[in-house]
């Protein structure tokens, strides 16, 4: 009888990915040998076995990390950089931001405000060079706005896209030239103008020296966020380097809404009390009547066709609509205003938006993270932002790429 396994009958086996097993190999986890007749790297079958019944037993029990540590000092250059939650993230998994750019004072005041010791360049990207930083920054990382371009020839080229922000962005990163460059939007970036505005943008990175790794969208609720956002990566790897770049491993723990709020897993404490938005009155009367985890056709028909007016005759689901959201659900996206018509997100116990600080949470900002102007202008921020967990784990992948590239260039 065959005593051991190879690395596919294995993976199939345990179900997790080729790079998990050689990553639990490494770890101790689960040991690979050398088969006595073919020296090929192998598993006992009795401990494939073991472990399978240890997994069996703990069920719930997470075995994806995407941890990993920075060889060396690596540093980013961030664009459009917000009110800093990839900053953030990124700095949670070992990258140090050497400089960010920012056209909002407010946001630009709350960066400064929470890291003093951060360059921040406020101000339009338009007017800034950035050559100083050429061959000095591993990564320029960017939320570009999605903007169409004019397809004058059939490849979109670099000067296609002057006026538009990814110009902007495939610019600073042509004049920094950085190891990798990452690019992140919203998942209606695959579909507009048909998918060719991500073609040119495709085309344009590839002009100035950079290959694109396929196109990802990442789900927030996979990476430690108890939200149902979805964030659209771009990532270009510079052409004289070969090696592969790897998405973060996706976890199988989903937060919900009390794991955003109350003390738990994610945050060692209740949420912060703060100011919030509130609802008008004729608004409050028809959420007091919505149960949590429901919505408008919870409601009493006459009230609905009310509330709704034309929609009501429209069909579809309007799911966002009069929407409470249920403690043990993650949050549906955050937006830039708590109490808009179309995307109400209602407190699950009392009738009004989330506040300042649930929204913070919502997004994982860490609770000392303070944010500056009016309150309206906080929520802007806030929605706005990448959450601070996703780009801690985008971060963690970006740490790895980087330790594989410069192993590569001084091979032991």
């Amino acid at each position: 009888m065959n005593k051991y396994l190879s690395l596919s009958e294995t993976s199939e086996l345990v179900g997790k990915s080729k790079a998990t097993l050689r990553r639990w190999d490494k770890e101790g986890i689960l040991k690979a040998v050398r088969e006595p007749v073919s020296n090929y790297r192998v598993y006992k079958k009795k401990d494939v076995e073991t472990l399978l019944g240890k997994l069996f037993e703990d069920v719930e029990e997470e075995t994806i990390s995407n941890f990993v540590e920075p060889n060396q000092d690596y540093s980013v250059l961030e664009l459009f950089a917000g009110a800093g939650g990839l900053a953030v993230g990124l700095e949670k998994s070992g990258l140090k931001c050497v400089a960010l750019n920012e056209i909002d004072k407010w946001a630009c005041n709350t960066l400064r405000q929470n890291r003093p010791n951060w360059n921040v360049l406020e101000g339009d990207i338009k007017d800034f060079n950035f050559s100083e930083y050429k061959n000095k920054v591993d990564v320029v990382t960017g939320g570009f706005p999605c903007q169409a371009f004019s397809y004058a020839g059939k490849k979109l080229g670099l000067k296609d896209a002057r006026g538009t922000l990814f110009y902007e962005f495939a610019r600073v990163v042509q004049e920094v030239s950085p190891a990798i460059c990452i690019g992140e939007n919203v998942r209606g970036l695959l579909s507009h103008e048909k998918g060719k505005t991500l073609q040119g943008m495709i085309s344009i990175l590839d002009e100035i020296g950079y290959n694109i790794v396929p196109i990802q969208v990442l789900k927030a609720i996979n990476y430690k966020v108890p939200q149902k956002r979805e964030r659209l990566i771009l990532v270009g790897i510079r052409k004289d380097i070969n090696v592969k770049y790897k998405y973060p491993d996706p976890y199988k723990k989903i937060y919900n809404l009390s794991d955003a709020l109350k003390k738990g897993e994610l945050f060692n404490k209740n949420v912060p009390k703060s100011e919030g938005a509130k609802y008008p009155e004729s608004k409050k009367k028809v959420l007091d009547l919505v149960p949590p985890k429901g919505y408008w056709r919870d409601l009493p028909v006459e009230i609905q066709k009310e509330y709704m007016g034309g929609s009501f005759f429209l069909g579809g689901g309007k799911t966002g609509m009069a929407r409470r959201i249920g403690w043990d659900e993650p949050s549906l996206t955050l937006t830039c205003s708590p109490a808009q018509k179309q995307t109400e997100r209602c407190h699950p116990d009392e009738t009004r938006p989330f506040t300042v600080r649930e929204y913070a949470r919502v997004q994982t900002f860490p609770d000392e993270w303070k944010f500056n102007g009016s309150m309206a202008q906080q929520y802007k921020q806030i929605g706005n932002a990448v959450p601070v967990n996703l780009g801690r784990e985008l971060g963690y992948s970006i740490v790895a790429f980087l330790n594989d590239y410069y192993n590569s260039l001084n091979p032991k």
